[in-house]
């Protein structure tokens, strides 16, 4: 991607590759090309040169049994959404160039008949299994602002997906199959903190559409900062990672996970991120039980200490994090923190950096009694601090709306709906005074494929009088996944249909 992306990028992305700053690019790179093969003479001409530990490495036996292991746990995840409109850019010219043409899924197709900004994003992401009763990981850019979600297994199987939880700063989602499933393949989360740079890892994914794609290389680098959000820990991989890889598991040799595959450079090859296994494991309690993630809150600003900066404070140390600031009536204040202290270590932990230190805060629970180990002055102390709760900055909170009857059937079935009132009524040629009004379908929705339409009149459900959309919205929220609603709906001029509206 170039630098001439629109400010409002972040909102643009296809369930594909997070875009997270300019040159990190998603569904727009372009694919790698091939290297040139190398030639036989110049493989073997090294070898006699090699280290021990190289010519252990080259010798690296087929990957055959461990991707037969784990290859069944991963999925597809296959999202219809609807593209969100960033405030004030409904007539920018703009907003139809990066929100049309087919969707943003890789040439699958967007709506039928409909304008670009109307349309539907479809997009096919990766995920893994990590409960035998349908729990999926993957990315949350995989599944925001999703319609509907179909997980895919690698034996064919196909199910109706819904978000459990999610978090946005680190990218991370839990999906659950709706359907009841036992016994599905699974694979378990490792270590990534004991993944040396250097040590094999594999990517298995939906790359371009293309199911159970497998690539190998090795980590390339740790703790990687590419502007995606505060919390960024990014693991480095050559391991080929392309569009539709995003939300899949990147493995170490015994077949742990130890990253979900997130993000790309754009116009490099070889260089791809995932967020590590630990930090999953660590926002996963929360995501499953309260569907977000709360984390702690110092109140301060900070900037990494320097080797020069250690000097001028005099100060024994070479890494930690400076308080710059103490925002009165923090935690910080409260606990008698100071400008210019430098943090150390927290509860023990090392603290190497200032975007270390606001990880690490950032997994402490509100209210929990934390240590801090600092030097103020030039001498060391400890300072316990009762941990407050971060502020939602980013406004994260204001983009879920209260969910109600009318907003649960547009997401789960595609339609919109209004009461009929009189004068609508009058205008439009209904017999009826009454019914749930259609007014907007979503392309490729259940209601799409019931041949529902803007302008039906829903009168009936299941052979039962319909009243108002409020009425039939409710009747949709209830109904069970599987079940199949008999609707009977009415066009103007008194002609009669019936629909079968299928629940996902």
């Amino acid at each position: 991607m170039t630098h001439t992306f629109p400010p409002f990028r972040r909102k643009l992305v296809a369930a594909v590759l997070v875009l997270v700053s300019p040159g990190l690019a998603l569904a727009q790179a372009p694919a790698p090309k091939p290297a040139a093969p190398q030639t036989q003479q110049a493989a073997s001409g090294q070898a006699g040169n090699l280290q021990p530990a190289t010519r252990e490495a080259q010798s690296l036996s087929s990957l055959a049994p461990l991707v037969d292991s784990v290859k069944s746990a991963v999925v597809n995840v296959d999202v219809q959404a609807r593209p969100e409109v960033p405030e004030g850019m409904e007539d920018n010219p703009l907003f139809d160039r990066f929100f049309g043409g087919n969707g943003g899924n890789g040439g699958r197709g967007g709506g039928r008949g409909r304008s670009e900004r109307e349309q539907i994003r479809q997009g096919a992401g990766s995920g893994f299994i990590i409960d035998p009763k349908g729990l999926v990981l993957t990315n949350n850019h995989v599944i925001e602002d999703a319609v509907t979600i179909t997980i895919r297994l690698d034996d064919g199987r196909s199910f109706t997906g819904e978000v459990v939880g999610r978090d946005p700063l680190t990218d991370v989602a839990v999906v659950k199959i709706k359907e009841k499933v036992d016994q599905l393949p699974t694979v378990k989360l490792g270590d990534s903190d004991a993944v040396r740079v250097g040590d094999w890892v594999l990517a298995i994914g939906n790359p371009f559409g293309l199911a159970s794609s497998v690539s190998v290389g090795i980590l390339s680098a740790r703790a990687r900062e590419i502007g995606a959000s505060a919390y960024d820990d990014f693991l480095q991989t050559d391991a080929a990672i392309n569009p539709g890889n995003s939300g899949g598991p990147l493995f170490n040799m015994k077949g742990e996970v130890v990253g979900i595959n997130t993000a790309i450079v754009g116009g490099g090859t070889g260089i791809g991120f995932s967020v590590p296994s630990n930090l999953i494991k660590a926002l996963l309690p929360q995501l499953e039980k309260a569907g977000s993630v709360t984390r702690g809150w110092l109140g301060v600003g900070i900037q990494p200490l320097t080797r020069d900066l250690a000097q001028a404070l005099k100060l024994p140390v070479n890494e930690g994090a400076i308080l710059t600031q103490i925002n009165p009536g923090s935690p910080a204040a409260k606990a008698g923190l100071k400008a210019d202290d430098v943090v150390v270590a927290v509860d023990g932990q090392t603290v190497r950096s200032d975007s270390e230190l606001t990880r690490i805060v950032a997994l402490k629970k509100p209210n929990s009694v934390t240590t801090l180990s600092l030097f103020r002055e030039g001498k060391k102390q400890d300072v316990k601090v009762t941990m407050g709760t971060r502020p939602d900055l980013e406004g994260l909170s204001k983009k879920k709306p209260e969910a109600n009857d009318e907003q649960d059937s547009s997401r789960r079935v595609g339609v919109s709906l209004q009461d009929l009132d009189a004068r609508t009524a009058s205008q439009a040629g209904f017999t009826e005074r009454a019914g749930a009004l259609v007014t907007d379908i979503v392309p490729g929705s259940p209601a799409d494929r019931a041949q529902l339409a803007p302008g039906m009149l829903v009168v009936e459900v299941n052979r039962k009088p319909i009243a108002s959309a409020k009425e039939l919205a409710a009747v949709i929220r209830a109904a069970p996944a599987g079940s199949t609603l008999l609707l009977r709906v009415a066009g103007p001029g008194g002609g009669r249909l019936l629909r079968a509206l299928k629940m996902p």
